[in-house]
């Protein structure tokens, strides 16, 4: 009994809130999309109604959306209280052609944001090592961690709006890479400094 209780409680609360949780299924049965609004803040999840404009760059020639491990396409993730705001928003591609090939159109397209960064986990591979604006190798995966590849990134932008291209390990010679628009809350790079 004491089981049932404590959701029950935690479900009148939520009610009482003025929390609003709205989930729409796909045509298989799973969760597609998912908004929770509370009076101080919302969680919002898209999934597989992305495109490469949507995340800010072009889609590469004859590349084709494909699923990541949990057979999402791309997905759109935003949670916000207040002014707190973070966003990250990812679309998963594959083509036959070679890495390379991809590196060099990414590395042009990703300089509408300035200097472009390629790391290799994260440590630079050549130069720059930082962008303009203060973006380096190592500064996502600090708050936030976006599989945005196995090894190999180009990243663009500043520590809080960056976008970046990660390559993963492709099927039968394929090039699978996913490109990302990230946007952490202002500050939140500040407390690092400040607890170093």
């Amino acid at each position: 009994m004491k089981r049932c209780i404590l959701p029950l409680m935690a479900l009148a609360l939520l009610v009482a809130s003025g929390c609003r949780i709205q989930v729409d299924k796909s045509k298989d049965g799973e969760d597609k999309n998912v908004k929770i609004d509370t009076p101080m803040g919302g969680l919002h999840v898209k999934t597989n109604d992305l495109t490469a404009a949507d995340v800010g760059l072009p889609v590469y020639p004859g590349a084709q959306v494909v699923p990541d491990h949990d057979n999402d396409k791309a997905a759109d993730i935003h949670l916000g209280f207040g002014k707190w705001q973070l966003r990250v928003k990812v679309v998963n591609y594959q083509t036959s052609d070679s890495q390379d090939q991809v590196l060099t159109y990414y590395r042009k397209a990703l300089g509408r944001y300035g200097d472009v960064i390629q790391c290799n986990h994260n440590a630079p591979v050549g130069t720059p090592t930082t962008t303009r604006d203060g973006l380096t190798c190592g500064d996502h995966d600090k708050n936030v961690h976006v599989d945005e590849g196995d090894d190999l990134s180009l990243r663009a932008g500043s520590k809080h709006h960056q976008h970046l291209v990660g390559f993963k390990n492709g099927n039968n010679g394929n090039t699978r890479f996913a490109l990302v628009e990230l946007e952490l809350p202002e500050g939140v790079n500040d407390n690092d400094a400040n607890s170093q």
